[in-house]
């Protein structure tokens, strides 16, 4: 395996590198470590130069101007430039502005920051890529900065971003009130991720959920998506007072003396919160559960979609049993037409490792004639075709049992592929100092390849088939053979 693969398997699938090597070797192949390693070390220079980041000082337009945000009533607002600054990011120029009045919602509480443009009366456009808060201001991330910074800009958000990232925040409320009913009241949020393509919500409980609770918590929200709530917004709370309302605090969220409470039926579901939400759970359309994973020890997580992502999801699903259907030639009962599969395959396999079986009893039998003595050490040094790479480990095995303290070295090819496979009696390991492992590196070489194991038992996978005779004279001379 080469070292870019299995580095992907590391860094993107979390797979541990020692594992993959295992199981490599199992398999009688070997992973390229020194070009893993290389790629480990570039990923950790980009990190170190994704990390590096250059901030330049703000430069006041309007010495005297306070933001307002109105984000919450409108998408769109006539506003001027109050400041803005240059920053360096990942190696690249990006320009930070603030606005007296903004209807761009700042990353925060798990939801995303809105993205949108800035529209000049000169007709100039300002693509705005993010809005970030910082000190209490909504700091929005734009790729260039205008040519004329003293006019009036229409601050526009991507409405159909805002609505989608709107849309998942609301369900998160909606889908927080039905895991308390479905798993008890202690569950509670742990944190949570919100944007326009799909929610992830971590929360508080002892284990894995069932899939009857998965599907009792998912069939909940559909229903108060169905009934249509209208969303009650309560502003500028008294905090005492939202408590006294029943308004559910959220992990992670420092809150003032005054708070916003939002409200889809105040028996169901009513949280502090200062994301956007959809003005009617109707809007929401359709909630999707894709899975549900542990995070921490008694903490849990659901990753869901709604709206389009989550029609474009069961239409995948749709997409995928319809050609699964085409592949089995349309059955009118397709899970019984796979299990016939699945079971007519365990049966050929089953079929197939006897047959395999008997192979290797057939080679066992040729190669006991073959050993040979070398100095009191009883040896199999063979260069031979076999059915497949697990089948060197079973002759290695059956040879033990059938020899006294043997030493087994097979240099084969199958399924087209060169292999190697050593075995060293544990008492030629502790009197001689042979080790598998060792010599297996070094045979490996012939073939292009690379392996290793333990010191009695070691195997090795390589590209060059033409090696095979060269891998076995190497391991003789180390063997002194």
């Amino acid at each position: 395996m080469d070292g870019a693969t299995a580095f992907e398997l590391y860094d993107t699938f979390g797979f541990p590198i020692d594992l993959t090597d295992l199981i490599a070797r199992e398999r009688g192949c070997s992973v390229d470590m020194d070009g893993f390693l290389t790629a480990l070390q570039a990923q950790k220079d980009r990190s170190k130069a994704d990390a590096v980041k250059q901030t330049g000082d703000w430069h006041t337009i309007m010495a005297d101007s306070e933001e307002s945000f109105c984000g919450y009533d409108t998408t769109q607002s006539v506003t001027e430039i109050s400041r803005h600054r240059t920053i360096v990011a990942k190696g690249k120029n990006l320009y930070q502005m603030v606005l007296d009045v903004c209807p761009f919602y700042a990353e925060s509480g798990g939801q995303v920051g809105d993205s949108g443009q800035l529209v000049g009366e000169d007709g100039e456009i300002v693509r705005v890529l993010d809005t970030q808060k910082e000190n209490k201001l909504h700091v929005l991330v734009c790729d260039k900065l205008p040519k004329n910074m003293d006019q009036a800009f229409t601050a526009q958000v991507d409405v159909n971003r805002r609505n989608s990232i709107s849309s998942n925040h609301s369900a998160t409320h909606l889908m927080h009130s039905a895991l308390q009913e479905a798993l008890g009241s202690h569950v509670a949020q742990k944190g949570s991720l919100v944007n326009e393509t799909a929610l992830r919500f971590d929360f508080s409980h002892f284990g894995k959920m069932t899939d009857e609770e998965i599907a009792q918590v998912e069939l909940r929200v559909n229903e108060k998506i169905r009934e249509g709530i209208a969303l009650k917004e309560h502003r500028n709370v008294p905090i005492a007072e939202a408590q006294k309302m029943g308004a559910t605090a959220l992990f992670g969220e420092k809150y003032g003396e005054y708070v916003r409470v939002i409200e889809f039926n105040a028996d169901y579901s009513m949280e502090l919160c200062g994301g956007t939400h959809v003005a009617n759970t109707s809007q929401i359309g359709f909630f999707k559960i894709l899975g549900e994973s542990s995070v921490a020890a008694g903490v849990r997580r659901i990753e869901a979609v709604t709206q389009q992502s989550a029609l474009d999801y069961i239409n995948g699903e749709l997409e995928a049993l319809s050609q699964v259907k085409i592949a089995l030639g349309n059955p009118k009962d397709v899970v019984s037409a796979v299990n016939k599969v699945l079971e007519e395959n365990a049966s050929m396999r089953k079929q197939l490792e006897q047959l395999e079986l008997q192979q290797v009893m057939g080679l066992k039998a040729g190669l006991v004639q073959k050993v040979q003595t070398v100095a009191g050490v009883p040896m199999v040094l063979e260069q031979l075709t076999l059915p497949s790479a697990d089948a060197a480990k079973q002759l290695c095995f059956q040879l033990k049992q059938e020899l006294s303290n043997p030493v087994v070295v097979l240099a084969y090819l199958a399924d087209d592929k060169p292999g190697l496979a050593i075995y060293i009696d544990d008492q030629w390991v502790a009197e001689k100092g042979w080790n598998a492992s060792q010599m297996i590196r070094e045979c490996a070489k012939e073939i292009q390849g690379g392996g290793g194991g333990q010191p009695f038992f070691a195997t090795a996978g390589g590209k060059n088939a033409e090696g095979l005779s060269a891998a076995l004279a190497s391991a003789k001379a180390l063997l002194g053979a």
